[in-house]
């Protein structure tokens, strides 16, 4: 099992918590359950409890040597949620096949591809399916729908309010806040990226997601945070799948980040204001052109 897998880090952290109320852990399908990973997953994680002492594992017998130390824990930054692994590897996955509509997805080969349990995967797309995206078929398939002019202009209309709201809350943070060291961090890696744009401009999708994430994360409001999500699968992935101009497209992007991070940084509420609405026109326009009803106009 790869120490560098997400998914087997964020279910190492939750499986050492069980750790602290259990003398003994359950079987292996038990423990797949409850981390909502496969078993190969599972026994990557009991054989690295057993080399660090956690536990005496033989066979069937998992027995509680001592709790968890803070120094056992991967750390927070390399274990990213459940839901964020699996949307991150779906929209990649459907990237790397030039995903159109009527394209077929199967939540069994997606699970075991990820690493993880069905069940988990099968929330996400049903979570997802809300939208009109993707719909159900029979065993365990899906299909992925079309994507409209109409439904582009509802999303962006959202997600300006939305963004506009976190970006203003945002600013207003105290300098202790965590969000500002994160943001340091970003404008790091957006330079990076700019001085490489040339070869690592495909790069730049997960980056964005990231960048807007943090800043809805500082409207500390559930139901723009929970509906992001869905702004993150379309603008951060879908408009990827027009290829023409992707390069140029995202070199004037990251030049709109680093003009929005200095707004950020200045805590001036009317510059930072003028920077999101011009990325977020900016984005408007990209995922307007990416509609079928764009691509065939030659946007």
């Amino acid at each position: 099992m790869s120490k560098n897998n997400n998914v087997y880090k964020d279910a190492y952290n939750r499986c050492l918590r069980l750790l602290e109320e259990n003398s003994n852990l359950p079987s292996e399908p038990e423990l797949g359950a409850t981390l909502s990973v496969s078993r190969t997953t599972v026994r990557g994680i009991l054989a690295r409890m057993a080399e660090n002492g956690l536990i005496a594992w033989d066979k069937r017998a998992k027995k509680v040597l001592r709790s968890p130390r803070p120094d056992d824990f991967f750390p927070e930054q390399e274990t990213d949620s459940l839901s964020q692994i699996i949307e991150r590897s779906f929209m990649r996955r459907l990237l790397a096949e030039d995903a159109e509509a009527g394209m077929q997805i199967n939540e069994l080969e997606l699970a075991r591809d990820i690493g993880v349990g069905t069940s988990s995967v099968r929330e996400f797309l049903i979570r997802f399916s809300r939208f009109g995206l993707i719909e159900k078929r029979p065993n365990s398939h899906w299909v992925l729908k079309g994507f409209t002019r109409a439904f582009a202009l509802e999303l962006a209309d959202i997600r300006e309010m939305f963004e506009l709201r976190s970006a203003a809350a945002f600013v207003a943070l105290p300098d202790d806040n965590p969000v500002w060291s994160d943001l340091e961090q970003l404008e790091i890696e957006h330079h990076a990226l700019e001085r490489d744009i040339a070869v690592r401009y495909p790069e730049f999708s997960e980056l964005d997601e990231r960048f807007h994430r943090l800043i809805h994360s500082a409207s500390r409001n559930r139901f723009i945070v929970d509906f992001y999500d869905v702004i993150a699968m379309i603008f951060h992935y879908h408009y990827q799948w027009n290829k023409a101009g992707q390069r140029s497209r995202n070199e004037a992007a990251v030049g709109e980040h680093l003009t929005y991070i200095a707004a950020l940084k200045s805590r001036d509420p009317v510059k930072v204001a003028a920077a999101c609405r011009q990325h977020l026109k900016s984005a408007r326009q990209t995922l307007l052109d990416s509609t079928p009803e764009g691509r065939q106009s030659g946007g």
